[in-house]
């Protein structure tokens, strides 16, 4: 795929993108991938550049965050016959587990893996 190509693809997926101003709070867009995941022509080219662009980093693993990480990681995990771990909330996963914390616009986060 050229870059013209993936410009035009990525432009494409930009228009397709629903936005929801001031959600979750004031001042926050969120912007609703979800919208690509319901359109078939949208939810290929999606996977299709990530598993292009992922297949040229030379990538033996991926990891997923819940929910749309989930998604998008196990297709191209699919596409690319490699593993994937998910990445789960805090408390969500039986036995040892490794847990990390982030800060996000509207608060923190605690992940499992």
């Amino acid at each position: 795929m050229s870059d013209s190509e993936n410009d035009q693809d990525i432009k494409y997926l930009i228009d397709n993108l629903v936005t929801y101003p001031n959600f979750p709070k004031p001042g926050i867009n969120f912007r609703d991938t979800f919208a690509l995941f319901r359109n078939p022509v949208t939810f290929k080219k999606v996977i299709d550049l990530f598993s292009n662009h992922i297949s040229k980093l030379g990538a033996d693993v991926i990891v997923g965050l819940e929910s749309r990480g989930f998604i998008l990681g196990g297709a191209i995990c699919y596409n690319l016959g490699i593993p994937f771990v998910p990445i789960r909330k805090k408390g969500k996963l039986p036995g040892k587990v490794i847990e990390f914390s982030y800060k996000l616009e509207y608060g923190q986060v605690i992940r499992s893996f």
